[in-house]
């Protein structure tokens, strides 16, 4: 295998344990002092703070990722991924609409700094206002 290939095949395990809801596992793929870019947030550092997250989304969202695409550069050090979301918001997050059970289909984005086979960095991006005016039931 290629360094490009074990950085996409990295990518792909993280993402196969986010849609088995295996926490643990994620967090296997990462990096002790992982960098975690909020979509329109601060950065968080470290492993626990992305356990935090983690349980944070568990308790408010359901989600499933399809469409999965990820790509790479040659030497594996920064990935890539876009993906199309399949959620459920099932518990209201604080200072969002309140939830009850609005179901949404967001497209989103991540990259990936890599070093030592794991993840060092991950910056995701989506659409917030897309997904508020699916959960509040705004009409397109």
């Amino acid at each position: 295998m290629t360094a490009r290939t074990d950085a996409i095949a990295l990518i792909e395990s993280y993402y196969a344990a986010f849609n088995r809801a295996d926490w643990d596992a994620m967090l296997a793929h990462l990096c002790a002092d992982v960098a975690h870019d909020l979509n329109q947030g601060a950065r968080e550092t470290g492993i626990d703070a992305f356990r935090a997250f983690l349980a944070r989304m568990n308790a408010s969202y359901a989600e499933q990722l399809r469409d999965i695409r990820v790509i790479a550069c040659e030497d594996g050090t920064h990935a890539a991924a876009e993906y199309v979301v399949h959620g459920e918001y099932k518990r209201t997050d604080a200072g969002l609409p309140e939830a009850h059970g609005q179901e949404y289909v967001l497209p989103g984005g991540a990259f990936f700094d890599i070093a030592a086979g794991k993840i060092a960095r991950v910056t995701n991006y989506y659409n917030l206002e897309d997904w508020l005016a699916q959960v509040r039931g705004d009409s397109a």
